[in-house]
């Protein structure tokens, strides 16, 4: 399925079959790809792509079906594909340790045709192995509501009460993470939704409620998953002194004027941009132990316009995901 340009809606293809993979390439066997927020960034415009058309997806679980010489992955191998596709290793972020931030990084159905789709081509160094005991459906979301979820949650530091602010793919697993190393989790939802409220309780969080509400008590960090920029004033106002807003998404609205005195007492507001093949080794290794519990709803892939659709309704409770092998897999 391939977004034609901006706005259009995705389109199914027959595309001739996919070269042998060269260098450290490997040709993949798609067995799922989860469905991102990014990727309705993606399809309405609020990121760019660097060509049009492009394939979708950025959290692919395939099987290697061939490698290139040069590849670091063998054939065979069950791998998981993130939205860090390629870097250059050599610009000054790379050689810091920040590849995340590389100049001229290429990403996984922005650069690169991505996952929504039967074949994949991705870099061998860019694929991880997955963890075990997840089916195909289950483990999609890790590769980026998990991973940009725990890139962000690293940045809240040793805060016992954590803010989660849109309650979706990332906060519900997140949230249970968080829960297992002994902290307390405060899940804001659009306002009205008990639904998601009941779900975020379900999963641990100690309260959940709308996020025009204040927490029962000042809060020692904040997520926002949720594109909205008013909830940065928001969450500046339920964090105590010296607490962080960590902004989770690739696009936000903008952000409205407030007063200094949300900020003031050494509060801080940052952002997080993509994540490195670190997080990933780290995130996978951890969901591993916490065992976590995914929430998914399937869809077919030629179901891809659905399945966006769905995700921008807000009425998913967890994640969206693509079955491109028989459903229930």
């Amino acid at each position: 399925m391939e977004l034609p340009r901006p706005g259009e809606p995705l389109r199914p293809v027959e595309r001739p079959d996919l070269q042998a993979p060269a260098g450290r390439d490997v040709l993949l066997d798609v067995h799922a790809c989860g469905v991102c927020r990014t990727d309705l960034h993606i399809a309405d415009g609020e990121v760019q792509a660097s060509r049009y058309p492009v394939v979708p997806g950025h959290q692919i679980v395939a099987t290697v079906l061939e490698a290139g010489p040069e590849a670091e992955v063998e054939a065979g191998a069950r791998v998981g594909v993130p939205w860090l596709g390629w870097v250059d290793g050599t610009c000054r972020f790379c050689r810091s340790a920040r590849e995340n931030l590389c100049l001229e990084a290429k990403f996984t159905g922005l650069d690169r045709d991505g996952g929504y789709a039967e074949r994949a081509i991705a870099d061998s160094r860019f694929v991880f192995p997955l963890p075990e005991g997840f089916s195909d459906l289950e483990v999609a979301p890790l590769l980026c509501g998990g991973l940009i979820g725990y890139r962000s949650y690293r940045f809240t530091g040793d805060a016992e009460r954590l803010g989660l602010y849109g309650f979706g793919s990332s906060a519900h697993m997140i949230a249970q993470v968080a829960i297992w190393q002994g902290r307390r989790v405060f899940a804001f939802t659009s306002p009205g939704d008990t639904e998601t409220q009941a779900f975020a309780r379900s999963l641990g969080a100690e309260w959940a409620g709308g996020s025009d509400e204040a927490p029962p008590e000042p809060l020692d960090a904040a997520i926002i998953f949720a594109s909205a920029g008013e909830l940065v004033p928001a969450a500046l106002a339920a964090v105590a002194k010296g607490g962080s807003v960590v902004c989770a998404g690739i696009h936000m609205s903008e952000i409205p004027a407030f007063p200094y005195e949300l900020l003031w007492g050494e509060r801080v507001v940052r952002s997080v941009a993509n994540l490195t093949r670190d997080d990933g080794e780290a995130f996978t290794a951890i969901a591993q132990h916490v065992l976590l519990r995914t929430a998914v709803e399937a869809f077919p892939l030629s179901a891809a316009n659905e399945a966006l659709a769905r995700l921008r309704s807000g009425a998913v409770d967890g994640a969206v995901a693509l079955s491109v092998l028989e459903p229930g897999t």
